[in-house]
C-alpha cells in the first residue's frame, strides 16, 4: 500500500504572531491546507484499506471452511490475491502430476494481460515436454515458469509470485502482477500474498484428505462386505455326527483372512461302482490357509471352498480330490503368486476311520486316549498351486473313543510376544496334552489353547496371520 505523504506547513511571515487554534481573518487556511485534517484524512484512509483486507480475508476464510468443492475456492484466489495486494490482477498456476502446469485460475483488470500469461504457460508446457528437458522438479519448473511469465508480460508489467507448498512439495504458483509504475512491492504486500498461498494450500490438502478419506470409507466398506460374506461360508453350526463332537474356531489378523475349515456330508449312492469307498454317508473335515491374508487371500479361500465342495461330490478318495484340485486351481493361483496348504480328511462313523491326505499343510495332532500319547496325521503331497503334476498320498487312521485330533493352522504355532520367540509346535503339543488330561469337551480344549496362545503373545499383540483351530473327538 503506498504511503502518503503529509503536506508541509504554511510558512508564517516575519514579525507576525498568530495563534494556531484561531487563523488571521486576513490570511484563512483553508481545510486543504491544514495538517491536521490530511492526517485525519490518512489514518481513516487506512483504516478503511484494513477494514477491507481484514474482509477479504475473513470471506476467504468463511470460504475454506465452507466449500465442499475446490474448484469453487480456487477461483477466489486471484481476484483475492489482487485486492488484497492492490495489483492489476493475479493467476494461479498448478503443478500437475505429470510434470506440466495447468492455469487453475487467473483474474486481470486489463484483459490484454490474459492472453500474455497464458502464452506463457503453453509455452512453458512445450519445453517442459521436450525429449532435452532438464527441468524435472518442482522448483525446476518454478524458476523456467517465473522467467517465461516475465518474459511475456514485458518490462512495463511488475511481477510477484509465491510457492503453494502442500506436504512440504511445491505445488504450484500465485502470481500478482501490476503495470502502474507507482506499485511498489512491501513486506506487507508479501506477507497478505503469502498468507492467501497458504490458504489455498490448506484448501488443496482438505480437498487431498477428504478424497482419500472417502476411498477409505469405500474400502472399509468393501472390507466388512467381504469380512461378512466370509463369515457366512465358514460353518456356524457343528454337524451331528454320529459319535463325534466338534469345536472350531477362526481368528483372521485382519477383517478378511485366507484360513479356511469345513465340514462337508459326503453321501456315495450304492451304485457309484468304487468297491473301495463304502456305500454311506461320511462327513469331510478340512482345514486350509492361503499364503498371505487379506483380501487376495480371502478371495482365493472363497474360490478354493466353491471347488472343493463340487470335487467332494464326485466321491474320490482323499488323494485324488486333492490331485483334482490342485489341477483345477493351479493357473489361478500361479498368476496370483500365491499357494494353498490343505489337510483333507473324511471320517466314516460306521468304521470309525479317518480316511485323509495332505498338501503340505501342518499335519493335525492325534491324541489317543488309551495310551495317553500325541502322534500326527501326515502324508507326502506338494502346496496346492505349486506344481502342475503333484501326487498325493492316501492315509487312513483307526479312531477309538477318547480320542482327539487338533486340526490347526501355522499362524496359531507362528504367533509371537513381544520379544520376537515364536509359540511353536512344542508348545502346542505340550498344551494340547495338558487340555486333553484335564478338559472334557472339544470345546473346553478349543478356548484352553487359544488362551495359551494369547497369554505366550501378551497383552496389546498384533496377531501377524490368521489363527485356526479345530478340535474333533470321538465320544467315550
Amino acid at each position: 500500500m503506498s504511503a502518503v505523504p503529509l503536506p508541509p506547513p504554511s510558512p508564517q511571515p516575519s514579525g507576525s504572531a498568530t495563534s494556531p487554534s484561531r487563523p488571521s481573518p486576513q490570511s484563512p487556511i483553508s481545510d486543504d491546507q491544514n495538517p491536521v485534517h490530511a492526517l485525519k484524512e490518512l489514518v481513516a484512509r487506512l483504516r478503511r484499506e484494513q477494514h477491507k483486507i481484514q474482509d477479504l480475508l475473513m470471506s476467504l476464510g468463511f470460504a475454506l471452511r465452507s466449500f465442499n468443492n475446490l474448484n469453487q475456492f480456487l477461483e477466489l484466489i486471484p481476484l483475492m490475491a489482487a485486492r488484497v495486494t492492490d495489483a492489476d490482477g493475479g493467476a494461479l498456476v498448478l503443478f500437475k502430476a505429470d510434470g506440466q502446469l495447468k492455469l487453475e485460475q487467473m483474474h486481470c483488470h486489463d484483459s490484454h494481460q490474459c492472453p500474455d500469461i497464458r502464452q506463457a504457460l503453453e509455452t512453458v508446457n512445450q519445453q517442459l515436454s521436450a525429449p532435452h528437458s532438464s527441468a524435472t522438479d518442482p522448483e525446476q519448473i518454478a524458476i523456467l515458469l517465473d522467467r517465461e511469465v516475465n518474459h511475456y508480460l514485458g518490462l512495463e508489467t511488475q511481477l510477484f509470485g509465491t510457492a503453494i507448498i502442500v506436504r512440504k512439495h511445491e505445488r504450484g504458483r500465485l502470481y500478482v502482477f501490476s503495470r502502474s509504475r507507482e506499485y511498489t512491492w512491501t513486506d506487507t504486500r508479501e506477507k497478505l500474498l503469502r498468507l492467501i498461498a497458504d490458504q489455498t494450500a490448506v484448501a488443496i490438502e482438505n480437498d487431498e484428505l477428504s478424497v482419500e478419506l472417502r476411498k477409505k470409507e469405500r474400502l472399509d466398506r468393501e472390507l466388512e462386505i467381504g469380512a461378512e460374506i466370509q463369515n457366512q461360508l465358514l460353518p456356524h453350526t457343528y454337524p451331528n455326527i454320529q459319535g463325534i463332537q466338534l469345536a472350531a474356531r477362526c481368528q483372521t489378523a485382519n477383517r478378511v483372512g485366507g484360513d479356511y475349515y469345513d465340514f462337508i456330508p459326503i453321501h456315495l449312492p450304492d451304485n457309484l461302482g468304487e468297491s473301495d469307498l463304502p456305500s454311506a454317508e461320511r462327513w469331510s473335515i478340512t482345514v486350509g490357509d492361503v499364503m498371505g491374508k487379506g483380501v487376495p487371500a480371502g478371495l482365493i479361500m472363497t474360490m478354493l471352498r466353491g471347488m472343493l465342495r463340487a470335487e467332494v461330490l464326485n466321491g474320490h478318495s482323499p488323494a485324488r480330490i486333492l490331485k483334482h484340485l490342485n489341477h483345477a486351481m493351479y493357473q489361478d493361483l500361479e498368476q496370483a503368486s500365491r499357494f494353498v496348504t490343505l489337510f483333507y480328511s473324511e471320517y466314516d462313523p460306521l468304521t470309525q476311520t479317518l480316511s485323509y491326505s495332505n498338501a503340505a499343510h501342518n499335519p493335525p495332532l492325534l491324541w489317543q486316549g488309551s495310551q495317553k500319547s500325541i502322534g500326527r496325521l501326515d502324508t507326502m503331497g506338494m502346496l496346492i498351486g505349486l506344481d502342475l503334476d503333484s501326487d498325493y498320498e492316501d492315509g487312513q487312521s483307526q479312531l477309538y473313543p477318547g480320542d482327539i485330533i487338533l486340526y490347526y493352522t501355522d499362524g496359531f504355532t507362528d504367533a509371537s510376544n513381544r520379544h520376537g520367540d515364536r509359540f511353536d509346535e512344542d508348545n502346542l503339543v505340550e498344551a494340547f496334552q495338558f487340555a486333553c488330561q484335564h478338559y472334557q469337551s472339544p470345546e473346553s480344549i478349543l478356548e484352553y489353547l487359544f488362551n495359551r496362545v494369547n497369554e505366550f503373545m501378551g497383552p496389546g499383540s498384533d496377531r501377524r496371520d490368521d489363527m485356526t483351530l479345530v478340535v474333533m473327538q470321538v465320544e467315550p
